[in-house]
């Protein structure tokens, strides 16, 4: 049975061993090709290395946060689709995030489940768009 998260690269960025080793076993399970990261300036080589289809991000990394590290990979032509998952629910954080770009803001504990939810309507989204501008071009 296929994973509805086959063959996407995702780019897992936690200084968190135990949430980034389950956050890799839940997208492998669901057929991602994951790589994970512990800090920030890790997570941004890591997306011009070898750009992943979306990326997984906490807000509080060493080395780069993750706003600087969303403002970075954002940048970027092809910028991946993130979503970051974070612990702290205010909601000045939440709109900067949105105003650099962020595809989804989770808060932690997130369920499994719900993360491959959400990251599989962003890439069904993503996708449809990818088709509506061919049948436009």
């Amino acid at each position: 049975m296929a994973g509805r998260l086959d063959g996407v690269r995702v780019l897992i960025v936690d200084d968190d061993r135990d949430v980034l080793e389950s956050i890799d076993a839940a997208i492998q399970s669901e057929g991602g090709v994951t790589r994970a990261v512990a800090d920030g300036n890790e997570a941004v080589r890591a997306c011009l290395e070898d750009p992943p289809d979306l990326v997984i991000l906490d807000m509080m990394l060493p080395k780069r946060s993750g706003f600087l590290v969303l403002e970075k990979i954002k940048g970027y032509e092809d910028a991946p689709l993130v979503i970051m998952v974070t612990a702290n629910e205010g909601r000045r954080h939440q709109a900067y995030a949105e105003h650099l770009g962020v595809d989804s803001y989770l808060l932690k504990p997130v369920p499994l489940e719900r993360l491959i939810e959400v990251a599989v309507e962003l890439l069904d989204k993503e996708d449809a768009e990818a088709d509506d501008d061919e049948e436009v071009g």
